[in-house]
């Protein structure tokens, strides 16, 4: 039986287990700290992690059933009025650039900040 922090996920980060969650790298993680202080101080309020957004419904065509499309968030928190939503990247994959736009187009009102290294 492996240790949590021996898991690796497809992109080779090491996960990472803080309070009782489980971040897929350290990165998301140490973010997940920051963003916790700044709960705590006020800064922000609401915090969730892990939040499913859907993208496109399922449907059906020539008999096939096509599955629905979610892009799920690491963090989603208001601050100052607005809904903010986080992803932690270390990098963006083609996957993620694709799902990316489809969030910008169906939640216009909603602001997506992508998280890299240099921004923690």
């Amino acid at each position: 039986m492996k240790n949590w922090i021996d898991n690796k996920n497809k992109y080779n980060n090491n996960q990472v287990k803080i309070d009782r969650y489980v971040f897929d790298s350290q990165l998301e993680g140490i973010r997940y700290r920051q963003l916790k202080l700044l709960e705590i101080a006020g800064e922000i309020k609401n915090l969730r992690l892990q939040v499913p957004f859907l993208l496109q419904d399922s449907f059906k065509k020539n008999g096939k059933t096509y599955r629905k499309i979610e892009y799920i968030a690491d963090f989603v928190y208001e601050k100052k009025g607005k809904t903010i939503v986080e992803d932690v990247k270390g990098m963006k994959t083609d996957v993620f650039k694709i799902k990316q736009k489809l969030f910008e187009y169906k939640y216009p009102d909603l602001t997506l900040k992508i998280i890299t290294m240099e921004e923690i």
